[in-house]
Order: C-alpha cells, then structure tokens, then sequence
C-alpha cells in the first residue's frame, strides 16, 4: 500500500496545473475505504478511524428526522448562514457549557466536518513557505492540509506525554525557522492515542504568545475520555487568545457521515471564515444541522457518549489483551485513555524474542490484507516516511471477539512476510 500520492506538475494534455498541485497529497485513511470495498473475502477493519456501526445512534437520528426534517419542514433543506444555523449554534454552545470548551455564540462558525475547519485554518493563516510544526507522528490529512498551502512541515516528535515542545523550540532555534502555525491533536492524538500533558499545553501556549504562531488545536476525541483524569483543553488554557484556533467534530461522537463540526476562534476572525467559506460550500448542509440540533436538544447526547465510552474502553482492552497474546516481546504499543487508536511499533531484529527479522509495515500491509485484516502503516502519519516499523490500529470499530480474530490473522501475516525474508 502506497503511502504518498502526489499529484504531477503538469496535466494530461499538456493543462497547466497550478503550482500547488504538487503539494496536494492523497490520504492514505481515505483510500483505505475505497480500497477495502473493493476486497470480496472477510476482512477485520482496522484501518478507518470511524465510529462503531452500532455506537452510530440510528434510532435517536430517526427520531429526531422525523420532526426536524418531516414533510412539513421544507424550510429545513433550504440554504443555511454561511456562519451555520442559529438554533444550532446555540444548541452548542449550552451543550458546552459545562466542559472544558465552554464558548460563546460569536465564537462559534458551523463547518462542513473538521477537516474543512483545518482547510480553514490553512487558508487563513498559511502562505507559501511558511514553517508549519505538526507532530510526528500526526494526522495525515492535517499535514496534507498544510502540504496544500506550500508550507514548510517541521516534524516534532510525539511520546506519551503528547508533542515534545522542547523538541519544538530546539528544532526552531537549530533550523533559524520560526513557525507561523503549531498544528496540534492534544487529546487521544491520532495516531498514537497519546494526549498532550497539562505542563506541556502550558509550554506550548506560552511558546506560540512569544512565537506570535497560531496554534490549530484540532481535538476530535476530548469528549471520548473512558479512563484517567481530564486535562483542560487548549482552548480554556487559551482563555480566548486569538492565537487558538480549535477545530471540533460530530464524526466522532455521532456520525462521520453528517459532516457536521464547528471553528472556536476570535470572534474577529468570523467574517474571513464567512467570507472563505463562502468560497466553498456557501452553508454546511443544512438538514444535517437541523438534524444534529435536534439529537442535542432532544438530549440524546449523554446518554449516547456513556454508552461509547464504556464500548470503546472494552475494546481498547481487548485489543491490548490480544497485542499481548500475538506480539509480546515482539512490539510495543501505547495505552491511551480515550479515544480511537493504538499505535504499535515492532521491537528491532536484536530486541526482538520472536521472529529475527525486521518488519517494514508497508510490506506487511498487502499480506496482512490476504489474511483478511486492515490497518495504516506508520509511514502514512509522517511527510518524511519516519516509521516503516510502526502501524495504527482503531480499536474503536470492532468487537471484542473480532478484535481477537484481527490480532489473530495480523500474527499470521507477520511470520509469513518473516518467513519470506529468512
């Protein structure tokens, strides 16, 4: 499985593509989903970072149409605010109220999923050349984000304790390039699951105020915590700094498919969001709105992440019994406190107790795939391929008794390519 796609300089037929296109960069999370439709033997998916089909909450979601979007409600499949539909804004806003992203109305802009938030960010804040730190590993379709702008990527290194922002001031003072944007998953990162410790958000805002950078705080998982203590976000660490730019999602804790999210910013910042948004998509869709309205309203929203919670630590701990089973003494792999993923790193030849080869998780992909299991390999999370002995996993979408069966086949797939380069 390729992990870069770089569209060419020039088109078929001689189109004179701008000279951005060689900056866009294909998602190797999103080709997964094609990919994988295309497969006709069973396969354990652990590749997509998506909620559980039965976490989706179907029901409540029908419910809820009936009234929101029913034959009477025409008005709903109208053109919304550019800025988002009201009753929704406000919706949020009291559901916030009492965590750790409380905002105001004039804060918030409604966006078409997170990954228009991010496109957002990009758009307002990067130009050509401009150094962007992003972590290492990070979210592909991030650094793709920056990547389209024709930033610069610095690459900071991720541990348990979240991006080393040490690192980040180290690698700024050695390369003489300051950053304009830190592009940041504090919480249950993707892809590690690692969360960004409270002294470490301290130095980073207070690294950004002397930078005068703009920090993307892109959080889609805050609110999936099953276990640990919580850990103010950036955004009320922030205390309404301008400088935070927070990037939020439905598609984590309702459904990807809404493309439902929202932009917390300066509220000074709203006419260049209207304005660039505009330029996009005029309005997120607006029966989807009416619909996420209607399931905070109705009050379904607690009940649902309880339920999520308690599914998705259940599966974090299958998966980690089952990693233990299959690859102890072979890999390591983290242990977050929330969130979608593990990330799993095989042990080098002379650490390794089990098999005396190294496994390069590119290679790896396309047998695990015959022997029936999905996952990312590493060097998809870093612009500069840093992590050829590495993968993500989502435990998130899989039962317990599948997720056993995919460790299962995932061991199969390792001795055969082990096998193969003895």
């Amino acid at each position: 499985m390729s992990t870069t796609t770089t569209a060419p300089a020039t088109g078929t037929a001689g189109l004179p593509l701008a000279d951005r296109t060689s900056g866009l960069v294909g998602s190797v999370i999103d080709s997964s989903t094609s990919l994988l439709a295309k497969q006709t033997h069973d396969i354990v998916r652990f590749a997509m970072g998506s909620p559980a089909a039965d976490a989706i909450p179907t029901a409540a979601l029908a419910e809820v149409a009936r009234t929101a979007l029913g034959v009477d409600r025409a008005d709903a499949f109208d053109y919304a605010a550019t800025e988002g539909d009201l009753p929704l804004r406000e919706a949020l806003v009291d559901m916030l109220a009492d965590t750790t992203d409380a905002t105001a109305l004039d804060r918030v802009t409604i966006t078409s999923g997170g990954m228009q938030g991010l496109d957002l960010a990009c758009k307002l804040f990067v130009d050509p050349g401009d150094v962007v730190a992003v972590e290492s590993p990070t979210y592909t379709n991030g650094s793709a984000t920056a990547l389209s702008y024709q930033a610069d990527l610095l690459e900071i290194p991720v541990d348990e304790h979240g991006m080393d922002v040490e690192d980040l001031r180290g690698q700024a003072e050695r390369t003489g390039k300051t950053p304009t944007v830190i592009y940041t998953v504090p919480t249950f990162q993707n892809p590690s699951g690692a969360s960004l410790s409270l002294d470490r958000r301290h130095r980073l805002l207070a690294l950004a105020r002397e930078w005068g950078a703009v920090v993307i705080d892109d959080d889609p998982y805050g609110m999936l915590r099953f276990a640990g203590d919580p850990v103010p976000s950036l955004h009320e660490l922030a205390a309404g700094d301008p400088l935070v730019f927070s990037v939020r999602t439905f598609s984590k804790i309702i459904a990807p498919g809404l493309r439902v999210g929202w932009v917390d910013t300066d509220p000074s910042l709203q006419p260049l969001l209207i304005s660039a948004k505009q330029a996009m998509d005029t309005c997120t869709n607006l029966p989807a709105q009416r619909l996420v309205e209607g399931f905070l309203r109705g009050g379904y929203l607690a009940e649902h992440l309880a339920r999520t919670r308690t599914a998705y630590r259940e599966r974090k701990e299958a998966m980690q019994e089952a990693l233990t089973e299959h690859f102890g003494g072979m890999a390591r792999w983290t242990d977050p406190d929330g969130g979608f993923f593990l990330w799993i790193t095989f042990d080098s030849p002379e650490n390794n107790t089990e098999i005396d080869a190294a496994i390069d998780t590119e290679a790896l992909f396309e047998v695990a795939l015959a022997h029936g299991v999905a996952y990312i390999p590493g060097n998809a999370f870093s612009p500069s391929r840093r992590f050829p002995d590495a993968l993500r996993v989502c435990f998130a979408t899989t039962p317990p008794a599948r997720i056993h069966e995919g460790v299962a086949r995932l061991r199969r797939a390792v001795d055969e390519l082990a096998g193969a380069a003895v």
